[in-house]
């Protein structure tokens, strides 16, 4: 293994934990900063080169595109929790084994993926209540974005097995480079080109192409014991049971939330193409205020998957505790920041008042309640670095759609049907799931880890 490769894979076994998690969050922030720079971008050209109908129908078609990647994402989860538990424990027969089957797997759900998607668009936007205003423009982008899905898996999977090993800064790297190649295109396409929506598509699927590319010039290249070498490339089943384990429920839940949030979208969908626009520039500000949670969620599954695999209990509870405080202090500063400025914040996707205004108000009225989320997302991680997929996956479950929409049946039927209330089903949602999920960690893990605490010094 050559120098650079050992700076970039890190062992998170030893070491101070607050360094560790910051070293390898902070590219990760970073990176899917950067990711998420491609749709935000796409609603940045169309709301100010191409009009708010366009900007509604980019936003209109996040949900339908998330449940499908979300699910992909979960097996991704489980794929990391593998490798870095292999990684941890000094295994590289059996890592090796667990990148090729990761790998082969990603192929096969991209091809599948990409006929999925394309067949489920009209269906889809049909099923939201999608204004006709909005409907040509949303299939349009949809169709085109599906066309780009193999190489967005590839690159996830890809990145997903380097974070494993805990290398985030070449991922990192990559994204810059193709979230620039994503905007040039942006803007040679609708502005030089005139193509409209179809012309973001086809940015977006170059670059996603692009990325996908070198992170597999990357895994091939290596001489670390996660090199990609494509004639071993296979599915080993033991391996992949492994995976599914931990990456089926995590893919479930995420599907099913997407597919919730498709119900809060036809809600939102009947204030009509301002309120949708609005709502969609609400969704991109509130990716970015979750950059943190999710980041670190993603360290705490790595660091806690090898120093299990290492079997180092203590420092899984310490890391856990010091991701979400992490987590929750640096929401808290964004948060106040958006909430003073939630209308430029806003005002930088569209001129169009009436857009701002709604953006706006979704904004402040659901900002801060994104602390909750900050517990949910990291203790979701860590619990998955232990292994446990299946508590995470029901509490959610339960809370983001079951809560959700009972609420919205409920407040849109009995109390007021107003776009803010509607809105604040997100709130909803993340309150009761956080009380939930602390009061299963503790039954689940805290009680076992005190009794177990306790035997160990009465032996003493």
């Amino acid at each position: 293994m050559g120098t650079k490769e050992k700076a970039s894979a890190k062992d998170m076994t030893t070491g101070n934990i607050v360094f560790l998690l910051v070293q390898f969050a902070v590219p990760l922030i970073i990176g899917n900063l950067f990711q998420m720079m491609y749709n935000t971008v796409d609603s940045l050209v169309v709301g100010n080169f191409v009009g708010k109908e366009a900007l509604a129908a980019v936003g209109s078609t996040t949900q339908i595109v998330n449940m499908l990647v979300f699910f992909f994402n979960g097996v991704s989860i489980g794929a990391g929790v593998v490798i870095s538990r292999y990684y941890g424990a000094r295994q590289p027969d059996s890592l090796h084994r667990a990148v090729e089957t990761t790998i082969f797997v990603t192929f096969v759900c991209g091809i599948l993926f990409t006929v999925i998607g394309i067949w489920l668009v009209h269906p889809m936007l049909l099923f939201m209540s999608t204004p006709e205003d909005v409907m040509d423009a949303a299939t349009v982008y949809l169709r085109i974005y599906f066309m780009g899905m193999l190489g967005l898996l590839v690159y996830n999977m890809g990145s997903g097995i380097l974070r494993a090993v805990g290398d985030t800064e070449r991922p990192l790297l990559f994204l810059i480079f193709t979230s620039v190649v994503n905007a040039v295109l942006d803007l040679l396409f609708v502005i030089v080109f005139h193509a409209g929506i179809a012309g973001v598509a086809y940015a977006t699927i170059i670059a996603q192409f692009i990325s996908a590319a070198m992170i597999l010039a990357l895994l091939t290249g290596t001489k670390e014991g996660y090199r990609l070498t494509w004639r071993d490339l296979r599915c080993d089943i033991a391996i992949l049971r492994q995976i599914f384990v931990i990456g089926l429920p995590a893919g479930v839940q995420s599907v099913i939330t997407a597919f919730s949030n498709v119900f809060v979208q036809s809600y939102v969908n009947s204030f009509g193409s301002a309120c949708m626009a609005g709502w969609s520039c609400y969704n991109k500000l509130d990716t970015f205020i979750m950059l943190p949670m999710q980041s670190m969620a993603q360290a705490a599954t790595t660091f806690v998957g090898q120093n299990v695999g290492a079997g180092k209990n203590d420092r899984v509870n310490r890391g856990t505790v010091w991701s979400m405080a992490l987590t929750v202090s640096i929401t808290a500063v964004i948060a106040l920041f958006l909430f003073m400025f939630a209308v430029p914040a806003t005002g930088i996707f569209t001129s169009d008042a009436e857009v701002v205004e709604y953006g706006a108000l979704f904004l402040q009225t659901n900002i801060f309640f994104m602390l909750f989320n900050c517990i949910n997302h990291t203790l979701a991680g860590a619990l998955r670095g232990r292994g446990d997929s299946t508590g995470p996956m029901a509490i959610m479950l339960l809370n983001f759609v079951a809560v959700r929409q009972v609420y919205l049946f409920v407040v849109t039927r009995f109390v007021s049907n107003t776009a803010r209330l509607v809105g604040f089903s997100y709130p909803v949602g993340w309150t009761a799931c956080c009380i939930m999920e602390v009061a299963y960690f503790y039954l689940r893990w805290g009680r076992k880890q005190s009794r177990g605490a306790r035997t160990a010094e009465t032996k003493g």
